[in-house]
């Protein structure tokens, strides 16, 4: 089973993507998905199907569970 995850802005430094893909880890970034500086309103519309969130800010993974 491969590990899917997208990656926030404030958690895609380049050092850690090169480390997950080099392990095998399914990576997105949100600069490579166009996600940048986008409301949480625009990415919940979107959708990363399949894909876990990586995100920094606690704030941000508890206003999601919440949903």
């Amino acid at each position: 089973m491969t590990i899917r995850l997208y990656l926030e802005e404030d958690s895609m430094r380049s050092a850690l993507v090169i480390a997950l893909r080099a392990r095998g880890v399914d990576v997105l970034t949100a600069l490579e998905a166009g996600m940048i500086e986008r409301s949480d309103e625009v990415k919940d519309r979107v959708g990363l199907p399949g894909k876990a969130l990586l995100s920094a800010l606690l704030s941000a993974i508890l206003l999601i569970d919440q949903r």
